[in-house]
Formats: structure tokens, sequence, C-alpha cells
């Protein structure tokens, strides 16, 4: 899934260049380019398929150069994560029915590569072999509140006892709640991570979100033809904006989870690029050609071909991006969505 904008990345996402195109991690390699990399293992380049907003199907090529153009899919307006995959999972039917799927959003960081394929693996068998929709559920590591929370039953398991029944979905709590659920130890943060066979799923969306199911239902002829483009177009003007979570995986009673911990982060805010990002010595995480004077624990980064001198800051966000300049104290992140609108308001759609 490539289609969003991760505003509370900004100035660094946007609009016209999304997170998932960048170097957020400083690796020489776009969020996407890394994604797939960490799929090569897993799944041949043939059986890979971005779902993205048609905007951004040159951006997937340009970034995935030997990906075939009929493996991008194109959505005409973005309309959340369940028509998103509904769209994807109706089109790989239609090639392998029994197809065995692992949805992953492309702006997503995993530092310890060997074990995320592993639990993939221990995943993918268990969806193979069983009727169940799974999610990879990531240990906390603190009461965050930017994440959703998924309670998961011990005594209730497959067989081999790592997969768990899922008891409750929580949407981001508050800080009081968060902190409950990190100590009772049977909360796990929601990834955005699922497997399941293609079945399964789209038997999901006929039971919780027929109308969606219905739309795509009368469109299977023509996918993967020449009619396809002018049929989503219409499935999405029918389609409502709901996320997977909400549509299918809170209501559904066959949702299991495997605990995770592969060093992930949904690389969604500064603050997180600050915890997973490589440190100096002074607590700093630091992208470009930067020159330092008793500055501690920033998250600083600028075009490689400006130089940047900052002195005397103390746990600020300084981002810099096209035309846009961010200086933002790391403990008011949350304010960045509000300074995207005010931008917006008073300053027109060039800056978002």
């Amino acid at each position: 899934m490539a289609g969003g904008i991760g505003s509370r990345f900004w100035p660094f996402s946007r609009t016209h260049h999304p997170k998932q195109f960048h170097d957020v991690l400083g690796l020489g390699r776009s969020m996407l380019q890394l994604t797939v990399e960490r799929f090569a293992a897993i799944c041949p380049l043939e059986n890979v398929f971005v779902v993205t907003n048609r905007d951004y199907v040159g951006l997937v090529q340009e970034h995935l150069q030997a990906l075939p153009a009929d493996q991008i899919l194109g959505e005409p307006i973005g309309r959340n994560t369940a028509p998103c995959i509904a769209y994807a999972s109706y089109r790989i039917a239609q090639r392998d029915p029994r197809a065995t799927i692992i949805v992953t959003p492309a702006d997503h960081a995993v530092l310890r590569d060997d074990e995320f394929r592993r639990l993939v693996d221990v995943a993918v068998a268990g969806a193979r072999a069983n009727d169940v929709l799974i999610t990879l559920g990531i240990q906390p590591s603190r009461p965050d509140t930017g994440y959703g929370y998924i309670q998961y039953m011990d005594e209730q398991s497959l067989p081999g006892g790592k997969l768990h029944k899922v008891k409750t979905f929580t949407e981001k709590p508050n800080l009081e709640l968060a902190r409950m659920f990190v100590d009772s130890g049977d909360f796990l943060w929601n990834s955005g991570l699922f497997v399941w066979r293609v079945d399964v799923i789209i038997a999901a969306f006929h039971q919780y979100l027929g109308d969606i199911a219905e739309v795509f239902d009368e469109g299977i002829e023509m996918l993967d033809t020449a009619q396809e483009e002018e049929f989503i177009s219409q499935a999405y003007s029918r389609c409502r904006n709901i996320s997977i979570d909400y549509g299918v995986m809170e209501k559904a009673d066959n949702v299991y989870v495997l605990p995770a911990d592969f060093g992930w982060s949904d690389v969604g805010t500064w603050d997180s690029l600050h915890r997973i990002g490589q440190h100096d010595e002074n607590n700093n995480v630091v992208s470009g050609d930067v020159l330092l004077y008793d500055t501690t624990g920033c998250v600083i980064k600028t075009p490689a071909e400006r130089l940047v001198v900052v002195q005397g800051l103390e746990d600020y966000i300084v981002a810099e991006y096209d035309n846009v300049l961010l200086i933002c104290k790391r403990s008011e992140e949350q304010r960045v969505k509000e300074f995207v609108a005010d931008v917006k308001a008073k300053k027109g759609v060039g800056y978002n």
C-alpha cells in the first residue's frame, strides 16, 4: 500500500512527493524500495503488487523499475485501506484464487529483516492452513498514544501456539489507557501488517463490507484487461472511505495475531525518526550537510546541497524540503497537522 501522504512528516512528506518515495532513513533507498527489498526472500517480484494513487504511478515506476507496469494498481481517489485491499485482492484472485497475501504499508521501517522474514513465514503457514485473518502485533516498548492496540487471548491459539485469537482492537488511546495496556502485558501495537488467503479476505468483505464486495464482484471480468482503469474509476466513486481495521478486523471472529518484535516503526512522525535513527554523541539524528554547536536531542533533515549551521537547540525538529523549512519543538510535533492546515488556508496548496 503506497498511496498515503504521511502529513505528520511534513514538510518532508508532501502531496506531490510523499514519504514512501523519500530516503527517510538515510540508507540511499526510498521507503518503498526498502519495503520491496525486504520481501525479496519471501516472494518473487512477479508476485508483488503496489497499490497507489494514480498521481504516483510514475513515481512507483521510477523507484521500482523492474516491476511490470500491470502490477502497479492506480487508485483514482484515496478511500482508505479497505477499498485498496479489496482492489488488490480481487486482482490477485484473478491469477490465483487460493493465493496467500501479505499486506504491508510501503512506508514502515524494519530494523531486523531476518526476524521479520521468520515471523512472516510463520504467519503465511498459518494463513495457508486455516481460514483466518492474521495481523502482526508489535510488542510495545512504551505507552504510545499514536498507535492502535490489539488485545489477545493466550488460551486461544492455533495449533503451534504462536497465533493468538484477538479479543479486542482499540484505536489510539489516551496516555493513561495506553499505560494500562502496556502494563497488562496482553496488548500489542497494531502494525497494519496482515496475512491471509485471498478467498478468506474476499469472504470477509462479503460478510462485513458487502457494499464494497458488491462493487468489485460486478467488475471481476474487467480486472486485468484494458477495461480495468475505467471500471476502477467507477468502482471507487461507489466505495465509502473506510479502513480495513474498522470495516473487517474489528468485526470478524476469525482474527488472530502473531506477537512480533523486529525493530518496527511506522516512521509516522519526526519523533519516531529520532527514536530509530542513528544518534550522534549528543543524541541528535542528522541527515544533510550540517554543523552543530551546543545542540542536543534534535532531529535535523535538510537538503544535501545546503549547508546548515545550528547552535543552541535542545530537542527540536529542523526539517527542510523543497520550499518549506520547519523548526519545531519535538514535544510539540503533534501540531504539525495544525501547521499544514494553517499553511493551506493562508498560503495556498503549493506548500502541503
